[in-house]
């Protein structure tokens, strides 16, 4: 079964108001087999609703509407279903007896602009909303069903539960979407795709067949694969036989299949190896051991950090040779290599990392341009040290300078294990 989630009210088309109802709605869903293929948010204007519900029609065999089932003129869903179902609204006096006794047991009276709640298309199965006064609805249009919920989510969630437990999931056969993610870094989202298609091509004609998608994010490739199963050992079964495949062809540049990220990674190798950390910054600032810190129990690994943003606080505090800085320069692979070896011994941890470079705007040169980068990590009995060009602003700058670097410690780690 296909889904579409529309979410109405065009104070979801503002910076103030976010949709959250279609991220619980597309959790439900997929998790009784339901694969959701479009999402829109549309203002209240029905015209353009009554368009992209007609276009929802098209393509799913479900639609899922919230929002815009209040009493004011801008609520106007109803009306949008209603005319792309070719359905009169009928009033349903057991509605507006209902809401007048929720006014009543208030001591409010029922204002009558709240009849248009009870304003129903014809041939609907009216929901209970026992949160609100705005009933749910649900429709049969030949072989689609249009659900609609109120936006409010401590009125939508109840209905929601209810429509899923009672009239959909006995749809699906008790099949479920099932996913994993790979994540990737230290490659470009072109070459992760023509490494892996190859593979995940084949997997949609299999028994339990498998979907894949590749998304780019900041610092590392995704890619997410959903398996639509009877039941959860099923999935696994396909869907770690899928993975095994993946790190075939992609290696060492997995480094996680589990949805853990690098920092988590990265501190489980660690403590793991019952090693510790420190890190001299310049350029990230205090991001990278901000990072490693953002895991609980990270005091197990991380003993100390400086950002040595100037020249001096590199030679005062991790004696770095100041001729190593004028013959080189800050950002240079001698100075990161000093960098890491000054914070090591400073610390006394089993691992020093040092990052230096040029986070821009400016700064850069034509020998060193913006975006210039070096990283060094040092252990006990290895050191590595590698100049990267990152592109983007400052701060995206920074956030692939800190990934570069614990990817580096991760694959010196890996290779030590």
């Amino acid at each position: 079964m296909n889904a579409c989630i529309v979410a109405v009210g065009s104070e979801l088309l503002t910076p103030f108001r976010i949709d959250t109802n279609s991220l619980l709605i597309t959790e439900r869903l997929n998790a009784i087999g339901v694969d959701v293929r479009l999402k829109a948010v549309v203002g209240d204007d029905v015209d353009e609703l009554v368009q992209v519900l007609t276009q929802c029609l098209r393509v799913a065999d479900l639609v899922v509407c919230t929002g815009g089932l209040g009493p004011t003129e801008d609520d106007i869903t109803r009306e949008g279903v209603a005319r792309v179902l070719d359905r009169p609204l009928d009033l349903q006096d057991a509605i507006v007896e209902s809401i007048r006794s929720r006014f009543a047991k208030r001591g409010m009276t029922m204002p009558d602009i709240n009849k248009r709640q009870a304003m129903v298309p014809r041939g609907a199965t009216v929901l209970e909303n026992v949160n609100g006064t705005a009933p749910g609805l649900w429709l049969e249009h030949g072989q689609a069903r249009v659900v609609l919920l109120p936006g409010p989510p401590r009125e939508m969630t109840p209905m929601l539960e209810t429509v899923i437990r009672e009239r959909l999931a006995p749809m699906t056969a008790g099949v479920a979407l099932f996913r994993r993610v790979l994540r990737i870094t230290g490659r470009a989202e072109s070459d992760i795709d023509s490494r892996a298609q190859p593979v995940y091509g084949q997997w949609t004609s299999r028994p339990i067949p498998i979907t894949t998608t590749i998304l780019a994010v900041l610092g590392q490739i995704e890619l997410h694969l959903t398996a639509v199963a009877p039941n959860r050992a099923a999935a696994d079964e396909a869907l770690e036989a899928a993975v095994a495949e993946l790190q075939g062809v992609l290696g060492s540049s997995v480094y996680s299949t589990d949805g853990r990220q690098l920092e988590v990674v990265v501190g489980d190798l660690l403590r793991g190896a019952g090693w510790t950390v420190a890190a001299a910054e310049s350029c990230t600032g205090g991001l990278l051991t901000s990072r490693l810190t953002d895991v609980p129990g990270s005091s197990d690994y991380v003993v100390a950090s400086v950002v040595c943003y100037s020249n001096r606080t590199k030679v005062e505090w991790l004696n770095v040779p100041e001729e190593l800085i004028a013959e080189h320069g800050a950002v240079s692979e001698p100075v990161a290599r000093a960098m890491a070896d000054g914070v090591r011994a400073r610390a006394g941890t089993n691992v020093g990392m040092g990052v230096t470079g040029i986070a821009g705007p400016g700064g850069g040169s034509a020998e060193k341009p913006v975006g210039t980068v070096v990283v060094a990590v040092v252990t006990d009995s290895d050191a590595r040290v590698k100049t990267f060009q990152f592109f983007g602003s400052r701060e995206q700058v920074k956030y692939q300078s800190a990934q570069a670097a614990m990817n580096m410690l991760r694959l010196m780690m890996t290779a030590h294990v």
